[in-house]
């Protein structure tokens, strides 16, 4: 083994956006690294609503007139305080991106070990089996995805699925 592999530290890329499957997910990550000896990069991607300033909804968990960066930034910790604590012996850095969810996980687990995302969002549909999110970082990341369904989802009996590519290609 090289001597630049054997400082290599597994880095896992998690998707977070507050919903109990991405703080599950979260969970998922913290205990892999502390297995691996890794860290872990939890990256909330923010947008504005299509029709922000308008008549259009407002996220759950922002009001009117918000700073969707500082709730973005806000939620991520709070989700990083169920998921991690600080005797877990992990570094977990928060990473708060403006930009379409997909794109910023994709392009933060560039280079990563690992990318963990939860099977629905936020703003998943209850009914579906895997929310768009997941389903186009398992199709189009460069790493390894483990997709983890939400526990509290009683009409599912496996809790984790894995895919990846060993070559990279996308």
């Amino acid at each position: 083994m090289s001597a630049a592999r054997e400082d290599h530290v597994f880095r896992i890329v998690v998707g977070v956006d507050g919903s109990s499957c991405s703080v599950q997910a979260l969970r998922w990550a913290v205990r892999q690294a502390r297995l691996t000896g890794g860290s872990v990069e939890a990256v909330f991607a923010w947008e504005y609503p299509t029709s922000y300033g308008g008549y259009g909804w407002v996220p759950y968990g922002f009001a009117e007139g918000t700073d969707f960066e500082q709730g973005a930034e806000r939620i991520l910790a709070d989700s990083i305080g169920q998921a991690a604590g600080p005797d877990d012996g992990v570094t977990v850095r928060p990473v708060v991106v403006r930009g379409n969810p997909t794109q910023v996980l994709l392009d933060a687990a560039h280079g990563a070990d690992l990318l963990v995302v939860g099977s629905r969002g936020r703003d998943g549909f209850t009914a579906a089996l895997l929310g768009s999110v997941a389903q186009q970082c398992v199709y189009h990341a460069r790493c390894p995805v483990v997709v983890i369904r939400d526990q509290d989802d009683a009409d599912r009996s496996t809790p984790i699925h894995a895919a990846g590519r060993m070559t990279g290609d996308a």
